[in-house]
């Protein structure tokens, strides 16, 4: 017979993202995810495999559900610059206050651990880094049409520049920055590029 499960796995991946991003994995014991999810280890086991697959399974959900959205949004926006000035207006509101305040981006903070060491954990974290670098590049390319860039300003520069700029807020507002420090810089970086005439960061 089937083994049946009862208890709902994407509800449970879902509490383990949270554990994960909150404290961090190194932080992060098997009898830590029992606790949170309610579960006995050997379901745990049977079904994500040991800690380290059930960390890579709640890094991907992690990019599927709350990183990869917002990749999408920005890319397809047609503003240009006002598009990232909401973007990363959004990621400091995120970051700064609410549920997820000093939590800090649960892909930065792998960056930042020992946990970057992991092939498939690296590969996840490239493709996070790949997929934000693009959408900042889309947005730019959008920008340079309308002319809201400096004259000079290269898009593929600017996106590498912003996206590092991502990581900064990410993990400055983990260490409890302040959120309109962080504001400031962002709107220095993005008006830095702008093509002051047209005014369009705002």
């Amino acid at each position: 017979m089937p083994d049946i499960k009862h208890f709902d796995p994407d509800a449970t991946l879902e509490t383990v993202v949270r554990l994960f991003w909150r404290q961090g994995v190194a932080s992060t014991g098997i009898q830590d995810v029992v606790t949170a999810t309610g579960l006995n280890r050997s379901s745990l086991y049977a079904t994500y495999g040991g800690k380290q697959e059930l960390y890579q399974a709640a890094l991907r959900r992690y990019l599927e559900h709350r990183s990869q959205p917002l990749f999408r949004r920005l890319a397809a926006d047609e503003r240009g610059l006002p598009a990232i000035t909401e973007f990363f207006t959004g990621l400091i509101k995120a970051r700064c206050s609410g549920e997820y305040a000093q939590w800090g981006c649960m892909v930065s903070n792998a960056h930042a651990g020992a946990e970057n060491s992991d092939p498939e954990v690296h590969t996840i974290l490239d493709q996070h880094h790949q997929q934000l670098r693009d959408a900042m590049y889309a947005a730019l390319v959008t920008a340079e049409v309308q002319g809201q860039l400096a004259s000079g300003a290269d898009p593929g520069a600017a996106a590498d520049l912003l996206a590092l700029l991502a990581y900064g807020v990410n993990l400055r507002s983990r260490a409890g920055a302040d959120a309109r420090t962080l504001d400031r810089t962002v709107a220095s970086a993005i008006d830095s590029l702008g093509n002051q005439a047209v005014g369009t960061t705002g």
